[in-house]
């Protein structure tokens, strides 16, 4: 690997307000042959098991977790995503920038070798860690577009202060790392690039927000308690997968969609796989607007509210999970239906196929028996149960050592 060397840069003073740049949309054009390549590579992932001998059915891990080298092959991890977000390259075609510097004391100034100055650079980067590090963000952490931030090999904490933006870029991964504890942040100036920066209102405390990004992936992140949301995607964001992240102790866990009014986001897509959603969660996992979400294979063995929910008419396809209900008989059912009544609800698409519920947990489906916007896998009703176990029984931040398998 080749490390790259930045020198400090030279920045404008001038102030100048941050403009959105604007990334053009990834709509799926048939979005069931997305759903339908994921049902594929998980069936053929079951079939190397006898051939992988750390091989656990979830095609992701069995992608690149067996190769005792690599540390030496980082990169391939671009090659592994599934599902809306696969395309997510991030910093597959660049350097290596190896973060020496625990430290963020300037926002627009940052010092090189820290994670602000490798996430705001124009070219790919691949984005490594020296040593285990806890990162407390003096402000938003801006990233620029064919970024990856990859933790493996490290025990890498980003904790305790503002957490990470993807606004109106694209080509980001996230991971190996855990986001926890964020805090509000804002009113203050922020670089984005090498040649700007701005003024940023307050940010609302989320561990990710995805703003008008697309081909985005958040893979093996391990999340709790922030201030709103574990991983929020809205203002037309689209291509997204999140998966193999451990989220705990929160409240609003996951929305997709800005609002009911911002039909922008009629053309999200994002895939939610191989998650534990855990211990002290209460709602949203996800709630969702207006697109098209697939939720397969997470194993659900905490809520206190409910699962999965949404308004503006989103289309659901809740397949393979596992939904274990709290013992309050009051929250046994995993969907929320807001912001409707039944005669307009029941319209919508929300479909459940191969689903294991337990503890008395029951799904309302909604909409036609039939319809396009769903696709058919029937391996995915085979032994939810153990299945799941098997594919989200690694979620969150692996601990991946140099020279074994991970």
């Amino acid at each position: 690997m080749t490390l790259l060397h930045l020198s400090p840069s030279l920045f404008s003073c001038l102030f100048l307000v941050l403009a959105p740049i604007f990334v053009a949309s990834s709509h799926v054009s048939d979005p069931e042959l997305v759903v339908q390549e994921v049902n594929q590579q998980i069936n053929a992932s079951r079939r190397n098991l006898g051939v992988l001998s750390c091989g656990t059915g979830n095609p992701i891990d069995d992608c690149w977790r067996c190769d005792p080298k690599w540390e030496k092959n980082r990169q391939r991890l671009a090659d592994c995503a599934i599902g809306f977000g696969k395309h997510a390259t991030g910093g597959r075609d660049g350097k290596i920038y190896l973060v020496t510097d625990a430290s963020d004391k300037d926002a627009v100034n940052p010092k090189p070798g820290t994670l602000r100055h490798a996430v705001i650079q124009e070219e790919p980067l691949w984005i490594i860690f020296a040593r285990d590090m806890v990162i407390k963000l003096k402000e938003e952490l801006i990233m620029n577009s064919f970024k990856t931030i990859d933790g493996r090999g490290a025990s890498v904490h980003i904790a305790g202060g503002a957490c990470i933006t993807v606004q109106y870029v694209t080509n980001v991964i996230i991971h190996g790392i855990s986001i926890h504890d964020c805090k509000k942040r804002g009113n203050a100036y922020v670089r984005d690039s090498p040649s700007h920066y701005g003024w940023r209102t307050a940010s609302d405390g989320d561990a990710v927000s995805i703003f008008g990004g697309s081909h985005v992936w958040v893979d093996h992140c391990t999340l709790s308690n922030c201030a709103d949301g574990l991983v929020d995607v809205i203002h037309g964001s689209t291509a997204v997968t999140i998966s193999n992240n451990y989220l705990t102790h929160h409240n609003k866990v996951m929305l997709l969609g800005h609002s009911d009014s911002y039909t922008r986001d009629k053309n999200m897509q994002v895939t939610i796989a191989f998650n534990h959603f855990g211990e002290g969660l209460v709602q949203r996992m996800p709630r969702c607007r207006h697109g098209y979400f697939h939720v397969v294979n997470n194993d659900y063995t905490h809520w206190k509210m409910y699962a999965i929910g949404g308004s503006a008419a989103p289309t659901i396809n809740s397949q393979g999970n596992r939904f274990l209900a709290p013992n309050n008989k009051v929250f046994k059912e995993v969907t929320k239906y807001e912001d409707a009544p039944q005669s307009k609800w029941k319209k919508w698409n929300w479909r459940s196929e191969g689903d294991l519920f337990l503890n008395g947990a029951f799904f309302t489906p909604s909409g036609g028996r039939a319809s396009s916007s769903y696709a058919k896998a029937s391996s995915l009703s085979a032994r939810p149960s153990s299945l799941v176990a098997s594919v989200t029984g690694n979620a969150g931040a692996l601990s991946c050592k140099k020279g074994s398998r991970c």
